[in-house]
């Protein structure tokens, strides 16, 4: 039946569906779209993120008919049945018609399956088949009715399957996701209570807050209780952090406090000429400095340049007076040369007195000329002391020659001999032979001392 615009129409007892009416623009039934390409339909969001192919549409001509009259017709298991009439067009654009409206229908069972295979809402997916089946017997379509309904009950069948097996992975997923929470506040905690790598922990614990929100699916109260633990443990180390911080300020106050201070023990030590004494001091407040710690930055490169500067004031001019000195040591290593070969001249043999005398003034004039440099002090010296050597064995040789002592240590052992060499010839006198020749080894050994006494004071 068609209205005055040529409108197919329903016959009585079917239901229209809104793809009776074609809408504005769109191709007349039957154009040439009998048999339409493969196309992909998307699930809806959330779902199988994967398009699902539709298969080829199904020739109508193979499970239907049109009449001439209009009625159209589909093949069943239970044999023909009426699905409506066609009165806008010849019966060739009606088949087309219902055949559309089959591969419509295909469609979403299509999609059903591919919603149920993709883990989708089983409940739901089940209630939707459910509803379609229960519209086949009345559906006006024009296709492979049975098999739809075969593949509606599949749909129905495997949905409890389905479900089950998607509340396991949501379970195992809730599980997984739950664990890795656990995870991320275990690792905040241990950076709560243990790490002193300020930036890079707070960094961390940024990052564990964004992943934190990218985890989904874990129970609301399992959430919230591994939520509170996150919060205290990023609190803790945030109040732990800060303590750091704010003792760190304190500990760079007193730093600049200090600092202040060697900077004027340094400012005024700046101008002393002691300077072995005081090298020592700006020593010692060196290692003061560097026990004090750091101060504030900016103020601790400023106190830096100020203490230096001071040192540098104090270590210029010892450096300048070092420099004086070496040039002063330096003449007076040349003099004391000239002076040693202007008195290399001495020689006690020509006259022991006149040497002596030489050597005097040689000693006044090298101790009037003062310091020389530390590594020429052994060779001037050592010359120095070759000349005083020659002259004090001379004048040691000398008084060994005049020695009165050693004359009188002569004369001692002489005596002895005499002594002994009377005992011998008493001894003799008297028949004691043992005596005697005792006394003349004992004379022989006085004979023999006096001679080298006596040798000794000749030969000087």
């Amino acid at each position: 039946m068609t209205d005055s615009n040529g409108t197919a129409k329903a016959t009585p007892g079917t239901t229209p569906r809104p793809s009776d009416v074609p809408k504005p623009g769109a191709p007349k039934p039957g154009a040439a779209q009998a048999h339409p390409k493969p196309h992909a339909i998307k699930a809806p969001p959330g779902e199988h993120p994967h398009p699902v192919v539709v298969p080829t549409s199904s020739d109508p001509s193979v499970w239907g008919r049109v009449d001439e009259d209009g009625t159209a017709w589909v093949k069943t298991a239970d044999g023909d049945r009426i699905v409506g009439s066609w009165q806008a067009g010849d019966a060739a654009e009606g088949l087309a018609h219902f055949g559309r409206r089959f591969d419509d229908l295909a469609t979403e069972v299509a999609l059903l399956e591919a919603r149920l295979a993709a883990g989708a809402d089983a409940r739901k997916t089940k209630a939707a088949a459910i509803t379609i089946a229960e519209s086949l017997p009345t559906a006006a379509v024009i296709g492979d009715i049975d098999s739809l309904s075969r593949r509606l009950a599949a749909i129905a069948e495997h949905s409890e399957e389905a479900a089950a097996h998607a509340k396991e992975e949501k379970e195992k997923a809730r599980h997984e996701h739950t664990e890795r929470k656990e995870a991320l506040c275990a690792e905040a905690e241990k950076i709560a209570t243990e790490s002193t790598q300020w930036k890079a922990a707070g960094d961390r614990l940024r990052e564990i807050l964004d992943e934190w929100k990218s985890i989904r699916g874990v129970d609301r109260k399992v959430d919230d209780a591994l939520w509170k633990r996150y919060s205290k443990a990023r609190e803790a180390f945030n109040r732990r952090r800060g303590a750091h911080f704010a003792e760190l300020d304190r500990e760079r106050s007193a730093a600049k406090t200090r600092k202040e201070e060697l900077c004027v023990r340094a400012e005024e030590l700046s101008g002393s000429t002691d300077w072995v004494g005081t090298a020592g001091v700006f020593r010692d407040l060196l290692a003061e400095w560097k026990a004090a710690g750091r101060a504030p930055r900016e103020a601790d490169e400023a106190l830096w340049r100020r203490f230096k500067s001071a040192q540098d004031v104090f270590f210029a001019a010892r450096n300048a007076a070092v420099n004086e000195r070496d040039a002063e040591f330096e003449h007076n290593a040349t003099a004391k040369e000239e002076l040693l070969r202007a008195y290399e001249h001495i020689d006690p043999a020509t006259g022991l007195d006149a040497a002596r005398n030489a050597l005097r003034e040689l000693q006044d004039k090298w101790d009037a000329l003062g310091k020389v440099p530390r590594e020429r002090i052994q060779e001037l010296e050592g010359k120095l002391r070759a000349i005083e050597k020659r002259v004090r064995d001379a004048v040691d040789a000398q008084w060994r020659r005049t020695d009165p002592e050693a004359m009188a240590r002569a004369a001692q052992f002489r005596e002895r001999v005499a002594q002994y060499e009377e005992q011998a010839a008493k001894a003799t006198a008297a028949g004691n032979k043992r005596d005697a020749e005792k006394a003349m080894e004992q004379a022989k050994q006085w004979r023999e001392w006096a001679e080298a006494a006596e040798g000794a004071v000749s030969n000087l």
